[in-house]
């Protein structure tokens, strides 16, 4: 508060000052022009009065008061910037209290009172971005809440109408009964997986990231061995190809690995034509690089930056068997951004590579 108590003292001296000098050249004047007019009767029975309450009060009381009312006058008039910036300050503060976050105060000095203005508007433009993003997360909310409700209404619809036929003994033979309950069957099991996924995004917005020391070349080889069984029932061959025999990074193995399952499974149930997927590690001075890579039917151009949206599908017609929950990418994004990485995707008529590039060493809290 120095500047604006040495502002206001500054006032008050120069304020004191003008006043003294008004009334020394009042009395100047008085004397060079007065004269002429002390004879009049009622310039004498002001004198008298002036005397009378001067002998009465003991200090001259006329002066005094007109002193007082110039120095009033005076602070007035030189304080009318800072009452103007103190009006403005007060009507910013009863447009923030309305809403109205739009307009700005004017900063017109570099006191406690400008730095005042800046503080509010700075509140105002804080305040407005959090209603902003108050107003996204309401919407975020309800359209996963309007996916979620779409995702789990047809295959459960599917089970229900599948589990009626059964029911009411609407099938001709053993065969077509484990037809109808396989189905149903099947259903349930993406029902599940849907279920799972949702609950795998929710928990990322919360779970922290308990960060170990780990050698990423060898928790990608598990991964690989696990896929290279699972691929072979799909047709797929799995190829892992490490640069390096170790690559030391500080970050959570059980997020990391659930990263990496969705990247793989997406491989393998895209990259089915041509039956073979590419898992590569590298680094370079600051980053581990991983590239999960496929060779089937690219991903549209339109679609590449939408693909970790949730609930976002490329193929919009994409089958049960081709499609997942629209979850998963959406889960890896939220893994690697939680560790200070980045993903890329790079889609051709010959491979899709998704890039996973992670810090070597933890950023600094």
């Amino acid at each position: 508060m120095r500047k604006l108590q040495w502002k206001i003292i500054t006032l008050f001296f120069a304020s004191g000052a003008l006043t003294l000098s008004i009334l020394f050249i009042a009395q100047q004047i008085m004397r060079l022009i007065g004269r002429e007019y002390w004879k009049e009767p009622w310039v004498d029975t002001l004198f008298r009065v002036e005397r009378t309450l001067s002998s009465f009060f003991g200090f001259p009381v006329v002066p005094t008061i007109i002193g007082i009312l110039l120095f009033i006058c005076m602070v007035l008039l030189l304080s009318q910037g800072t009452i103007r910036q103190i009006n403005q300050l007060m009507q910013g503060t009863q447009r923030l209290a309305k809403g109205e976050l739009d307009q700005a105060i004017i900063v017109s000095s570099n006191d406690e009172l400008g730095q005042m203005a800046v503080q509010i508007n700075q509140m105002a433009q804080q305040l407005k971005l959090s209603l902003a993003e108050e107003r996204m997360a309401v919407q975020s909310k309800n359209e996963l809440i309007s996916n979620v409700s779409h995702d789990l209404r047809t295959p459960l619809t599917s089970i229900i109408g599948y589990l009626r036929l059964v029911n009411e003994d609407h099938y001709k033979d053993e065969v077509e009964l484990r037809y109808y309950t396989d189905i149903a069957y099947d259903k349930s099991l993406r029902l599940g997986g849907l279920v799972n996924d949702l609950f795998e995004y929710t928990r990322m917005g919360y779970s922290p990231i308990n960060r170990v020391d780990i050698n990423l070349v060898e928790l990608l080889a598990q991964l690989a061995v696990d896929f290279s069984l699972t691929g072979q029932h799909e047709g797929v061959q799995v190829v892992f190809t490490p640069a390096v025999e170790k690559i030391m990074i500080s970050s959570d193995g059980d997020k990391l690995m659930r990263t990496f399952e969705n990247l793989l499974s997406n491989a393998v149930r895209h990259g089915r034509e041509a039956g073979r997927v590419d898992l590569k590690v590298s680094q370079d001075p600051k980053f581990a690089i991983v590239q999960v890579i496929n060779y089937g039917p690219p991903i549209p151009q339109h679609a590449i930056p939408h693909l970790f949206e949730r609930f976002y599908r490329a193929d919009e017609s994409r089958t049960d068997q081709t499609g997942g929950s629209g979850l998963g990418l959406a889960i890896v994004k939220t893994i690697v951004d939680a560790h200070h990485g980045t993903i890329q995707v790079t889609s051709t008529t010959e491979l899709t590579m998704f890039e996973v590039r992670l810090p070597l060493q933890a950023p600094e809290n």
